[in-house]
């Protein structure tokens, strides 16, 4: 049976990275499996925080029909939306404010034409979820929300903001949002038990997924190698996504400085972000001759990208163990990569890790079990990490799994 779906949400398709990259992924599957499908969105801008082509020269609503495979239709509804240069705590609040009234502007219009079956807010953003609500009351529609990362813990944790009235006003929001909600989903039990200790009710598990048809082990590094530039007997440490404050890629800079001398040892930071350019300022002032910056790689070329590296850095500060799953991991798993993983004892990202044993631990924000463990990673036979991390993307990532697991519990009747 075919439902009429709304998603309002942040960030979409073509954004090739994080939450946009699954809005998009998410909303194409369910479109090409019948369903009648609108997405309220923003202007394409993450991770380089600025619009990127062709919607340079658009600044007011747009609408986009989007071809689908299946009997299904995919309408998207771009809405006009701030974009800080600087993107900080107090700017990325009025960034979301500024597409929250757009995109109310948009629901509302959309209020008087045929109902949509179930509403979906992706956060974040976080205020968008107060449109979803609207919906949901004035057209009896369910309400689906689900939780990419916990914004407002963050942003507290990590001190991205200072004010203390700002912050309890986003958490009395969240819990508003929590609680008109028909289903509440998010990506990592750490943070599905951190969401349950702000509302009584079930929480579904909706991990992130990985097309591991399309990202696949490549056994060859010796020409993937030279295909990127690098000398057959290097070794790559490769750092792939968002940069940004959050992340504490700071840690690879200095990793990069004390195994200067370790003989073929390379480290790649590939992708863009606000903080790019301090990072690179920093590198340069410390003379860093083993350490590369490269720009987001074309998605055709980004699994042999992924395949080049013998390790892949995944860095995580320690407040952000249970609030944030990272997304690269998934792809970094359908490779049969060797992750080295900063993360602590008792958070969700060390126990996946830990308990199907793909990939090398490290203390969170510890730069001598760093560094240790890279080392590690260069000398030990990768070879069970690797195959453990291709099994479970195979049995838990691949997304027709996780979709049609998930889109029978989000069409099934409200609760």
């Amino acid at each position: 049976m075919a439902h009429r779906i709304l998603l309002i949400g942040g960030n979409f398709s073509p954004e090739p990275t994080g939450i946009g990259k699954y809005n998009g992924e998410m909303m194409q599957w369910l479109a090409n499996n019948g369903n009648e499908c609108a997405v309220v969105t923003t202007y394409p801008y993450y991770p380089q925080w600025r619009l990127r082509e062709p919607y340079k020269s658009h600044n007011w609503y747009k609408k986009e029909n989007v071809s689908v495979k299946g009997s299904g239709t995919l309408t998207v509804y771009r809405c006009p939306h701030y974009i800080p240069a600087n993107p900080t705590g107090k700017t990325r609040v009025l960034h979301d404010l500024s597409f929250a009234i757009a995109a109310f502007f948009k629901v509302f219009a959309l209020l008087f034409s045929r109902k949509y079956d179930v509403v979906i807010n992706v956060s974040p953003p976080l205020i968008p979820g107060l449109i979803a609500i609207m919906y949901k009351k004035l057209r009896g529609a369910k309400f689906v929300y689900h939780i990419q990362d916990l914004q407002v813990d963050a942003a507290n944790d990590l001190e991205m903001i200072k004010s203390k009235r700002l912050i309890n006003v986003l958490f009395g929001i969240e819990r508003l949002i929590l609680k008109q909600a028909d289903y509440v989903s998010s990506i990592s039990p750490g943070m599905i038990k951190k969401i349950k200790s702000k509302v009584n009710k079930d929480i579904v598990f909706f991990p992130n997924w990985s097309d591991t048809s399309f990202f696949y082990p490549i056994n060859d590094k010796v020409s993937l190698k030279a295909d990127f530039g690098f000398q057959p007997s290097d070794i790559i440490a490769l750092y792939s996504g968002a940069i940004g404050e959050k992340q504490g890629l700071e840690a690879i800079l200095h990793a990069a400085s004390k195994l200067q001398n370790v003989s073929g040892l390379k480290f790649v930071i590939c992708g863009s972000g606000p903080y790019r350019e301090k990072l690179e300022g920093t590198a340069k002032a410390m003379q860093l001759h083993n350490l590369f910056f490269m720009p987001l790689q074309p998605l055709e070329m980004f699994n042999r990208f992924l395949n080049m590296a013998d390790i892949h850095l995944v860095i995580q500060k320690v407040n952000a163990g249970d609030l944030v799953m990272p997304s690269k991991l998934t792809n970094i798993l359908a490779v049969g990569g060797l992750a080295l993983v900063t993360a602590n004892p008792g958070t969700s990202l060390y126990e996946l890790v830990n308990d199907h044993q793909m990939g090398i631990l490290a203390d969170a924000e510890n730069q001598d079990a760093l560094e240790k463990g890279i080392l590690q990673a260069m000398g030990e036979s990768a070879g069970v990490y690797r195959d453990n991390a291709r099994r479970f993307a195979e049995a838990n990532l691949a997304i027709d799994m996780v979709m049609q697991r998930y889109s029978k519990q989000l069409l099934a009747p409200a609760k």
